[in-house]
């Protein structure tokens, strides 16, 4: 009776260490192919210089801060929603309603990237290239609410599942008391479902850095720094896509091994700071 169980877990366990081999292996293979760009401590270059391959210089500052403030700011646009929306979904809406608006959510997750960005570059662009009165309409306030959007079915649902798993021992005391709905969510599934929220906010925004097509097709791909939202500019993500193009054996090219260790590092701290927030929480209750 224990010989299927214990294949099972062997079984489990073979898959857990070679995910862990192969999620090494990765950044061992990214380390490898940014050498060339890591040594002789040009490692500060990298990260503060700007990019211009006719001058020698493969800095992914302009890159960098692109993909950052992006992701900041397609949170920042995505969380008040994603919020509001779990809300409703939760417990303000009837029954059904709840049902079908979670179904959508869902469907929402499945819908390739590709078609977010294709619809918004022939609706939202020439829209904000009127409102802009200059330029291309290709800009990061352009590509910022596109990502918002993606990012929020993610969120949503981490948000749902989160206030579900509330005890519902407490949520039956506030209606004992006479409670209404806001006031059960403000005051007793909020408190509760915070580490949920925080967790759901950390995927939100990896999922907005790791993103490739948005910034592609609708921020611009401008290469120089920029001042100001209204300006284009090239993502971490979007420059990788568009260096593939160059010699493998060019700079260039190395240079995108770099983008993807980068990458590689913010997602795992964010994961990282998943865990240990889940396990602080957990700790402290």
């Amino acid at each position: 009776m224990n010989r299927p169980h214990s294949l099972t877990e062997y079984i489990f366990l073979t898959a857990a260490v070679c995910s862990g081999l192969l999620t090494a292996a990765v950044f061992i293979f990214l380390l490898i192919f940014s050498l060339p760009l890591l040594e002789n401590g040009q490692l500060t270059d990298l990260l503060l210089s700007s990019w211009a391959p006719d001058k020698g210089m493969y800095g992914i500052y302009p890159m960098l801060m692109a993909s950052l403030t992006l992701a900041c700011l397609s949170l920042s646009i995505s969380f008040p929603i994603s919020l509001g929306c779990s809300f409703v979904i939760t417990a303000l809406a009837p029954a059904r309603l709840r049902r079908l608006l979670l179904s959508m959510v869902r469907l929402m997750t499945g819908i390739p990237t590709v078609v977010y960005s294709f619809a918004a570059l022939f609706l939202l662009v020439p829209l904000m290239r009127n409102i802009l009165g200059q330029g291309s309409g290709m800009c990061i306030l352009t590509a910022a609410p596109v990502l918002a959007l993606l990012i929020a079915p993610t969120m949503i649902i981490f948000f749902v599942n989160s206030f579900a798993n509330v005890p519902r021992s407490a949520t039956l005391a506030v209606d004992a008391l006479g409670g209404s709905e806001i006031q059960k969510l403000l005051y007793v599934m909020i408190p509760q479902a915070w580490p949920g929220i925080i967790n759901g906010v950390l995927l939100g925004f990896g999922r907005a850095m790791g993103d490739t097509m948005v910034s592609l097709m609708l921020a611009g791909n401008s290469v120089s720094p920029f001042n100001s939202l209204t300006q284009s500019a090239r993502s971490l993500t979007a420059h990788i896509a568009l260096v593939m193009a160059f010699d493998f054996d060019s700079m260039e090219f190395k240079s995108i091994f770099v983008c993807g260790l980068f990458l590689y590092i913010v997602t795992a701290l964010l994961m990282l700071l998943l865990r240990m927030t889940t396990l602080y929480f957990s700790g402290k209750r």
